[in-house]
């Protein structure tokens, strides 16, 4: 975490939310809170490390928000936290987890933490990890039939193999057990967790 500036940036129409979420994370974290999606992007800077992102509000959304913080190279991690219920087009965009209000504080900082520890990581295993989420996000809130009919998640799938291949190799280059746990503690119940790197022992 920075020593100075903003590190957490808060953002939702909600005022009264968008402070209860400030108050529970201030005392770890140094936050800012914008109320609009204006107000979110002036408060952007490079030592903000995670945005938690209200989806729908009022002028920008938040989606025009998370388009706008990738497209200015922005390297925050982003929380999408929203009462819209996840559809395939969250396939396509640019957030790291995606969390369905009501969300309680245990909630908010064991996602702010998760996603925060994920900046240290390899892009591609920045990336496995999104697409991990998003996948079990969807098989949480559609059926069987809608996902089989759904390009958008078969390319979703087929991008989460391809990457799986990636995160063996990275797998295979950590030293121990402790990286191992480290990086893939967070991942859905449902994606795919490889194997843990030989220690080099008999047992």
């Amino acid at each position: 975490m920075s020593e100075s500036g903003t590190e957490l940036l808060v953002v939702d129409d909600e005022t009264r939310l968008a402070d209860l979420f400030s108050a529970w994370l201030g005392s770890e974290w140094n936050v800012e809170t914008a109320y609009d999606g204006e107000q979110a992007l002036a408060a952007m800077s490079e030592s903000v490390e995670v945005v938690l992102l209200d989806r729908r509000m009022p002028g920008l959304s938040g989606d025009e928000v998370l388009e706008a913080i990738r497209s200015e190279g922005y390297d925050a991690r982003v929380v999408m936290i929203t009462a819209v219920d996840p559809d395939f087009d969250i396939v396509q965009m640019g957030f790291d987890d995606y969390l369905v209000k009501p969300v309680s504080k245990e909630e908010l900082l064991d996602i702010v933490e998760t996603v925060y520890t994920r900046s240290e990581y390899e892009a591609e295993l920045q990336e496995y990890y999104s697409l991990t989420a998003k996948k079990a996000l969807l098989e949480a809130e559609k059926s069987e039939r809608e996902l089989e009919r759904s390009t958008e998640y078969e390319r979703l799938v087929e991008r989460v193999e391809g990457l799986s291949e990636q995160v063996d190799r990275t797998v295979s280059g950590m030293s121990d057990h402790d990286d191992f746990v480290g990086a893939f503690q967070d991942i859905p119940d449902d994606g795919t967790m490889p194997d843990p790197p030989d220690s080099g022992g008999e047992g």
